[in-house]
C-alpha cells in the first residue's frame, strides 16, 4: 500500500504508523510542482492532503489518482479540494471535522477581548515610546451582546464560551439548530444588534464575500469583528474601510484572502487590527487530535473499512481488508 503525502507535516504524522503497518509513504515538494504531484499521486492508495493549501486539487489533479481510496484532509476546512468532482470520480473525501473545536473558540474569546480592552493599540503605544491613551475606553467583554454566523462545532464552543462570561448571546445558522442558552436571529438582525460579530462557516460559493460592505455598514458603531474561519468570507477592502472610518471599533484576524497577508496590505498598518497568521488549530492539544483523526482513517482504509467523516459522498466500496489485487 501506498500513502502520497502533500507535506512533510503528514509524513512526520504517519511514519510510525507506516512503520508498523508496512506502508510506503512518498511525499510531493513543495508548491509548484504539478508533474511531482501528479506522478506521486498516480498509484497511491491513500493521499493526504496539504492543510497549508499549497496544493490546489481540481478536477485534473484528482483524475489521475486511479487507485486512491480516501483523499484525507489534514484540517477542517477542504475548499482546496474539489469535492464535487472528487465524488464523480469516485474519490472518498474526508476532513478532520471538530479537531480544532476548543483551540479556536479560545483564540475567538481571546481576540474579542483584545480589542474590546484596545491591547493592540496600547501595545503599539508602549512599543512607541508612549503610554495609555485614555480616550479609548474598554469594555468588559460579559456587558456585550455577541453574535456568533454559523453555529456548527466551533461555533457552539464559542457559544458556551461566552455565555460562561455573561454575554447575551445570538445567532444565525442556515440550517435549523438548536444552541443552548442562545437565540436564533436573522443575519440582518444579528449585524444590528451584536456588539462582537465572529463568523465561523466554510467557504464556499455561498459564503465567499459573505461579509462585505453593506454587512459591516450595518453593524452597530464601535462593534468588533472576528473572523477565524476563511479569509475569503471577508471582503478585507471593505473591512479595512469600515475600520478606516472608526465604524468598527477593530477586527480580529486568524485568516486572510491571500496567505500570507500581501506587504500592501491596509490592514497591515491599522493599531485596531489584532491579526495572527493563521494558528487558531495549532496548538499541542489539536494538533495530537489532528494526528489521531487521521491516522485512524488511515487505519480504516487499510484494514478494508469505509473512513469517518467523508464529506463529498462517496464511499470507498470496501468491507473488508484488501485482497491481493487491490493492493
Amino acid at each position: 500500500m501506498t500513502i502520497a503525502c502533500m507535506s512533510a507535516l503528514g509524513e512526520r504524522m504517519l511514519a510510525d504508523l507506516a512503520a508498523a503497518e508496512d506502508v510506503e509513504l512518498r511525499v510531493v515538494p513543495d508548491a509548484p510542482a504539478p508533474e511531482a504531484l501528479r506522478k506521486i499521486c498516480a498509484d497511491a492508495d491513500i493521499v493526504l492532503s496539504d492543510n497549508r493549501h499549497k496544493h490546489p486539487l481540481g478536477h485534473d489533479e484528482l483524475s489521475v489518482m486511479r487507485r486512491c481510496r480516501l483523499l484525507q484532509q489534514a484540517a477542517v476546512g477542504y475548499d482546496v479540494i474539489d469535492a464535487r468532482a472528487a465524488a464523480a470520480l469516485g474519490i472518498p473525501v474526508a476532513n478532520a471535522t471538530g479537531y480544532n473545536r476548543e483551540s479556536v473558540a479560545d483564540l475567538v474569546v481571546m481576540g474579542a477581548i483584545a480589542l474590546l480592552r484596545n491591547v493592540p493599540g496600547g501595545d503599539a503605544g508602549i512599543r512607541a515610546g508612549g503610554w495609555i491613551d485614555t480616550s479609548v475606553e474598554g469594555r468588559e467583554l460579559g456587558a456585550m451582546t455577541v453574535g456568533i454566523i454559523g453555529v456548527g462545532n466551533i461555533g457552539t464552543a464559542v457559544a458556551s464560551r461566552m455565555r460562561a462570561f455573561g454575554c447575551r448571546v445570538i445567532y444565525h445558522d442556515i440550517a435549523a439548530r438548536g444552541v443552548s442558552g442562545a437565540e436564533p436571529v436573522s443575519r440582518e438582525e444579528l449585524l444590528d444588534r451584536a456588539d462582537v460579530v465572529t463568523v465561523h462557516v466554510p467557504l464556499d460559493d455561498t459564503t465567499r464575500g459573505l461579509m462585505g460592505a453593506a454587512e459591516f455598514a450595518r453593524m452597530k458603531d464601535g462593534a468588533v469583528f472576528v473572523n477565524t474561519s476563511r479569509g475569503p468570507v471577508v471582503d478585507e477592502a471593505a473591512l479595512a474601510g469600515a475600520l478606516r472610518d472608526g465604524r468598527l471599533r477593530g477586527a480580529y484576524l486568524d485568516v486572510f484572502a491571500a496567505e500570507p497577508l500581501p506587504p500592501d496590505s491596509p490592514l497591515r498598518a491599522m493599531h485596531n487590527v489584532l491579526m495572527t497568521p493563521h494558528v487558531g488549530g495549532f496548538t499541542r492539544e489539536a494538533q495530537t487530535r489532528l494526528r489521531h483523526a487521521v491516522e485512524i482513517n488511515v487505519r480504516r482504509v487499510l484494514a478494508g473499512q469505509e473512513p469517518l467523516n467523508i464529506v463529498n459522498g462517496t464511499r470507498t466500496g470496501l468491507s473488508s481488508p484488501p485482497t491481493a489485487d487491490q493492493k
